[in-house]
């Protein structure tokens, strides 16, 4: 049997749910005022293990130094490896690096690449999620592990469902993802039909940094740059 919550205590929980409200309701006003006046970007996103000399980490970097050398800025989650790349290529093209950090258990450290006034601190990873979302022109998902895959089928669910406007996600690294898409196309679309064709419109697959920045001109050549809600 399951240990039984005594009235008291449940009535704690409670009254400490309702006072996380202003704490989330901070979150969510820190980060909009900072990130509305950044202006166009994109988010880079990928594991926090990817080391220096990995492979995908230079092609993080790249990309981001190539989105800042077509005036968008780049956005991250903060944190090392992918992240570390995505911020550190942005810094090299003298473009706008922002860091969206999240406060973890072991301790994750914002990177020294992001602006000093565009790098925000968050508890909670759904108002973190949103920020993402809200104010990125595009995804560029590089190599991860769950916290990738949350964002990449986070946005991927809104542009479905039409909560969002579309706007590009690209994966980068064909190697990595293909197991991925090929499951997603046989299996979710081909056998259970639990998405339709079109779906698979809104993810498009690089190995060139310059090809996923060539999407998004081309995305953006025909649709207006805005925030997304």
């Amino acid at each position: 049997m399951g240990r039984k919550v005594e009235n008291k205590e449940w009535n704690e929980i409670k009254t400490n749910d309702s006072w996380a409200i202003f704490k989330i309701m901070a979150e969510f006003v820190e980060g909009y005022e900072k990130l509305a006046k950044i202006g166009p970007c994109v988010s880079v996103f990928g594991s926090a293990r990817t080391h220096e000399d990995n492979k995908y980490y230079k092609m993080a970097e790249e990309v981001s130094y190539l989105l800042t050398q077509n005036n968008y800025g780049v956005i991250t989650g903060g944190g090392p490896g992918i992240m570390e790349a995505g911020n550190r290529g942005a810094r090299r093209g003298a473009g706008i690096s922002v860091g969206l950090n999240i406060e973890l258990p072991f301790e994750q450290t914002s990177n020294e690449y992001i602006d000093s006034d565009k790098s925000i601190d968050f508890d909670y990873f759904f108002v973190r999620k949103v920020m993402f979302v809200k104010y990125a022109q595009g995804f560029i998902a590089l190599p991860g592990g769950f916290g990738t895959m949350d964002e990449l089928f986070e946005a991927l669910t809104l542009i479905q469902t039409k909560k969002i406007g579309r706007f590009p996600i690209i994966l980068m690294g064909s190697d990595y993802w293909a197991g991925m898409i090929d499951w997603i196309k046989e299996t979710m679309l081909g056998e259970e039909k639990n998405i339709s064709p079109e779906d698979m419109d809104f993810i498009q697959i690089v190995d060139e940094p310059q090809a996923a920045v060539d999407i998004i001109n081309e995305f953006y050549n025909n649709n207006k740059l805005q925030p997304n809600f």
